[in-house]
């Protein structure tokens, strides 16, 4: 994941030998995206089954333009939400535990144009991810609070193709709160 991240990462920095058409995503610029994830980060492994998946929000202003021709660095914040359970059976028992996951960060990225109508980027979130754990079941009988939080970080590629002025559609692939992030994109 991470050599694959890295290649994409080194592709769009050296796109100014590309000579692309105008720039998607320029200074002032306002973008608010709603996505959703496929394939989450949190939550896997044996006995553990999603029961919301990953959601996110993210809202960029870009801030700067003009580096390296076309680029535009854009700086903004991030909300990320998904639940997943672990549930185990054996016997008599029959318990598990309930995990919630909250992402709030900032982020930022540096877009540089490629093809018409499509806003290309690469970024990076940084954040802290909020855990709500719940126990559940007839055997177990902890008692403590396993909550818990920690720094949440990531690294992204993605894509935005405009529709129409204000409407796009958007993929960005990372190690955030979901591999791969799809979802609507609306220029205010």
């Amino acid at each position: 994941m991470k050599k694959l991240f890295v290649s994409l990462l080194v592709l769009l920095i050296s796109m100014p030998v590309l000579r692309a058409q105008t720039s998607e995503f320029n200074l002032g610029d306002q973008v608010v995206n709603l996505g959703l994830g496929l394939g989450s980060t949190y939550g896997i492994g044996l006995y553990n089954k999603t029961t919301i998946p990953p959601i996110s929000f993210s809202y960029e202003k870009a801030i700067m333009d003009n580096i390296l021709e076309k680029g535009v660095i854009g700086v903004g914040v991030y909300g990320g939400y998904t639940s997943y359970k672990w549930h185990y059976v054996y016997s008599t028992w029959d318990y598990g535990w309930k995990y919630t996951n909250i992402v709030i960060g900032g982020r930022g990225s540096f877009h540089y144009p490629v093809v018409d109508k499509l806003d290309t980027y690469a970024g990076i979130i940084l954040g802290y991810n909020i855990v709500i754990s719940r126990e559940f079941g007839t055997t177990g009988g902890y008692d403590y609070s396993p909550d818990r939080g920690s720094i949440a970080y990531s690294g992204y590629v993605g894509a935005r193709y405009y529709f129409s002025d204000q409407f796009s559609g958007f993929a960005e692939l990372g190690y955030g709160i979901a591999y791969l992030t799809i979802g609507l994109g609306i220029r205010l």
